[in-house]
């Protein structure tokens, strides 16, 4: 009886110890996986592609789903939301966020958290004050900058509709790589002789009387790298049409949704490219080893709807050497 009660402890000894080894190996199982935050003030067609383009690129180095995870917060355009997500991201302790444009990129780097950055698409990182320097990033950031190629913009626009003389310039006063590109986009036109007209907006709900506000002063409307007037560009699109007013935009999205033209970056690209920059800090280069890179790889894109919808006959030079959209 003895016997029994013995190998019966001892039994029960062996099951304890198989299933706290079980455990601790789960436990340690989940601490070794990597945990990427991916933080967003606003989604959109561009910001989708992004984070589509990131996402795919880490599976693609070979980051499994069992290796690592991925933490998506989208503020739904809400700036206290995205503030809160940021607390919420440091509080989780997450391995590394990347955060996708120019609001998500300064609301978390002002957090001031030991948690490293890697912003996707931001214009103006300096400007911003996400980091000071682009060869050598502080602030625990680094990332890609879509530096929108202001000169090449209206000189499209040149060749496209060479009639236009006075441009709308349509956008958030409240993004730092908007006012940027609009700084430029002015200091273009004043120095080859264009006038303009600004028409700014606070949030998407004035969108639209901010772009009817255009009808009759311009002969076309630039729209920066803005979320704000991208989130809703179907509305601009449809007024411009009407008005047979061309829009360039700045990011192929925009276009996709019925601005003319434009010549800008692939935002999977960008996307991939920022995937790549936290491959490298996984694999242990520090930070702030990793330069900040401006893309500069562009393409003109073309909506032939609009085209036709405006009354603009594209050249066939133009059909040739242009990405055109159909739909």
């Amino acid at each position: 009886m003895k016997n029994m009660k013995k190998t019966a402890i001892i039994l029960l000894m062996i099951t304890i110890l198989i299933t706290s080894v079980s455990c601790t190996k789960e436990q340690d199982t989940n601490d070794e996986k990597i945990t990427v935050g991916i933080i967003q003030l606003v989604d959109n067609g561009a910001f989708t592609d992004m984070r589509e383009g990131f996402i795919a690129q880490l599976r693609e180095l070979g980051y499994s789903e069992d290796e690592l995870v991925i933490n998506y917060k989208n503020a739904q355009g809400d700036m206290t939301n995205l503030n809160s997500i940021c607390q919420e991201m440091v509080s989780e302790d997450v391995d590394i966020i990347a955060a996708i444009a120019t609001p998500a990129a300064q609301a978390i780097i002002n957090m001031d958290s030991d948690i490293p950055v890697v912003f996707i698409s931001v214009s103006n990182p300096i400007g911003a004050g996400i980091i000071s320097d682009m060869d050598k990033p502080d602030k625990n950031a680094t990332g890609t900058s879509n530096a929108i190629p202001v000169d090449e913009m209206f000189k499209l626009s040149d060749s496209l509709t060479p009639e236009v003389k006075t441009y709308g310039l349509l956008y958030n006063t409240g993004e730092i790589n908007s006012v940027t590109t609009i700084n430029s986009a002015k200091a273009y036109l004043d120095a080859n002789g264009y006038k303009y007209v600004e028409a700014v907006v606070t949030n998407s709900s004035e969108v639209q009387q901010a772009t009817q506000s255009l009808v009759g002063k311009v002969d076309a409307i630039f729209v920066p790298n803005d979320s704000v007037i991208q989130s809703a560009m179907p509305q601009v699109a449809q007024i411009a049409k009407e008005a047979k007013i061309p829009v360039y935009g700045s990011s192929a999205v925009m276009v996709a949704s019925g601005a003319f033209a434009t010549i800008s970056i692939s935002d999977t690209e960008i996307g991939k490219m920022s995937a790549d920059m936290v491959d490298k800090y996984i694999k242990g280069t520090p930070i702030n080893e990793i330069p900040a890179v401006v893309v500069s790889t562009f393409e003109t894109v073309i909506n032939q709807i609009t085209s036709d919808a405006i009354g603009v006959k594209l050249s066939q030079d133009t059909l040739e050497k242009a990405t055109i959209l159909t739909k």
